[in-house]
């Protein structure tokens, strides 16, 4: 899974990267602890309504998806299972037409231990590189006539670096496949499964080139830990 993630690339550094637009102001600084329930980038497209060409677009969302029609008190996943993402009742329609990509530079994942959680760093071989993360949006009407949009994270059986300290990881884009993803438009069964094949073997190939390093078991608190400090992700040494 994908219970936490990092990323060190500021809005401007973001908008450069994937050529988008900001939707609103979006005021964003490198962050090292992203968790559930808060709010981070992602990148989707739509048709301009006046020009009716493709706009792409950096905006917050909420990290856990919840359709509008889900009970208030109702699960909010933040991961949506590869295997089942482009038929599962929760994420087909998501899948279909709420495509988009989570930016991320690597993620946590945590291994067990005699004495307690050990925290590893999973990211590309050269630190810093912007991963694209398949994700998936939804939206619902807000009290002041805005939308609340929320995202999950898909996410495969994990492969080399992050099948060393677990089973899933994210299912991660590649820059030709990127623009397939996050293209407007409702896809009809058949094409949902293409992509979905797509997904799966440029998501493998990531994973292959992937590395992953302890880190200090600091970052285990979620509530107390310091979003800010980059010192999160440094190597430690275990004894």
């Amino acid at each position: 899974m994908c219970g936490r993630y990092v990323l060190e690339v500021d809005a401007q550094g973001l908008l450069r990267s994937y050529a988008a637009h900001p939707a609103k102001d979006v005021d964003w600084d490198p962050v090292f602890s992203i968790a559930p329930r808060t709010k981070a980038p992602v990148v989707r497209e739509h048709y301009d309504e006046d020009s009716g060409e493709i706009v792409r677009t950096l905006e917050f969302a909420r990290w856990g998806f919840k359709p509008a029609w889900a009970k208030e008190k109702g699960p909010q996943p933040i991961n949506a299972r590869f295997e089942t993402a482009h038929t599962n009742g929760m994420f087909r329609a998501g899948f279909a037409s709420s495509r988009a990509v989570v930016p991320m530079t690597g993620y946590y994942e945590w291994v067990e231990m005699d004495d307690g959680k050990q925290p590893y760093f999973v990211h590309a071989k050269e630190q810093g590189t912007l991963l694209h993360a398949a994700g998936l949006t939804t939206a619902e009407q807000s009290g002041d006539g805005g939308w609340d949009v929320t995202f999950t994270i898909i996410t495969r059986e994990a492969r080399d670096a992050a099948g060393d300290v677990h089973d899933r990881m994210p299912a991660f884009l590649d820059e030709e496949l990127m623009g397939e993803w996050l293209a407007p438009g409702k896809l009809e069964k058949d094409k949902r499964e293409q992509l979905h094949g797509a997904l799966d073997d440029v998501s493998e190939k990531i994973a292959g080139s992937l590395v992953t390093h302890p880190v200090d078991r600091a970052v285990n608190n979620v509530r107390k830990v310091d979003r800010s400090d980059p010192s999160l992700i440094d190597p430690v040494e275990l004894g």
